[in-house]
């Protein structure tokens, strides 16, 4: 009866992730290789001593599975700021300021149109008498610019009508005490002005600007085959154009699918630590996976046992002896294994 070494299924999960993450595949098809042709041994056989032989001792060590990917420091794709009726642009931000709550995006006719923070854009007049989720987005807003005297309650009542009011005033607006939807831009925070779409001057409805958020991020065009592979949360190195490295971290991972040059991805987007850059190529490195504490070796020490399976040739003085071992995960020229003594000298065929 023949026999084989057992690798149980979080060991075969490693074993695919090497195939798909790394070179530790080749690595290992070519040491299994010129072992089996030189060796073909039987676990516990021994021979007479050769040539002294290369060797490397099983030490415990923490293994860490990587994958390294191109990708682009950015931030974020940009949305569109519309005007919404006529007028004349009077001003305008320049590329690249950053618009916090409260200031202007733009101004139309010499009046500001301020930024308030929420997710749902202004669609209708809002006035003493009206509720909803968009008049607890402007009080909400309104509070958190210092204005007082009504209930941030979705009802907008004749307090909320007087903090508009006084919010106009500040501002330099017609004190109406009504909001309009063209009045405000609504996002979800901070915006960073990409690029101008209108000029100064200009009389139109239609595109001002584009923006994006004001956090820098790492967009990765991901093989879809890998994707299972990655998860938020995940650590990473991100190397800047300079040579540079600072740390990121897994934000999100894409589930739409697209296809370019035979090429089918998902996009990744890592949240990135503090850069001299703005914008460029970079490379990131995940961790995937980590394994503490664990006997290695490395994969060239693996070879092809006769009865099927991994072993290694264990060197003992002068003797050498096969001994069949499990492998786990494959990293960085090791890979992890059981069946043999931590300290025990292991032949590493050339």
């Amino acid at each position: 009866m023949q026999r084989r070494a057992r690798v149980d299924a979080g060991q075969e999960v490693s074993r695919a992730r090497l195939l798909a993450w790394s070179a530790g595949g080749a690595l290992l098809a070519a040491a299994v290789a010129a072992a089996s042709l030189g060796f073909g041994g039987q676990p516990g056989t021994a021979e007479p001593a050769r040539t002294p032989p290369a060797t490397a001792t099983v030490e415990r060590i923490t293994l860490t599975d990587t994958k390294t990917v191109s990708g682009t420091l950015g931030y974020g794709s940009p949305v569109t700021v519309t005007t919404t009726g006529g007028g004349t642009i009077t001003w305008l931000p320049a590329e690249g300021a950053t618009i916090t709550r409260g200031r202007a995006v733009y101004s139309v006719d010499a009046d500001r149109v301020p930024l308030l923070y929420g997710t749902l854009p202004l669609y209708r007049t809002l006035a003493d008498g009206v509720s909803g989720d968009d008049v607890k987005l402007l009080e909400t807003n309104l509070a958190k610019l210092g204005y007082t005297g009504f209930d941030a309650d979705s009802s907008y009542t004749w307090a909320t009508a007087e903090a508009v009011e006084q919010w106009q005033d500040d501002l330099g607006l017609p004190v109406t005490g009504s909001v309009q939807p063209g009045d405000v831009v609504v996002a979800a925070g901070p915006l960073r002005v990409a690029s101008l779409k209108a000029a100064l001057g200009a009389h139109t409805a239609g595109p001002v600007l584009t923006a994006t958020s004001t956090t820098k991020q790492v967009s990765v065009a991901l093989d879809a085959s890998d994707r299972h592979l990655v998860r938020p949360g995940m650590k990473a190195t991100v190397e800047l154009p300079d040579g540079s490295t600072v740390p990121g971290t897994v934000k999100d991972v894409g589930k739409v699918a697209t296809q370019k040059d035979d090429a089918t991805t998902v996009e990744l987007t890592l949240s990135v630590g503090r850069t001299g850059f703005d914008t460029g190529p970079v490379e990131v490195t995940i961790v995937a996976a980590t394994r503490k504490d664990v006997l290695a070796v490395p994969v060239g020490a693996l070879v092809a046992l006769a009865e099927g399976g991994y072993g290694v040739q264990v060197a003992d003085g002068s003797a050498l002896t096969y001994q069949a071992v499990e492998t786990g995960m494959f990293a960085d020229g090791k890979v992890e294994v059981t069946g043999v003594p931590e300290g025990a000298t292991v032949v590493v065929p050339s």
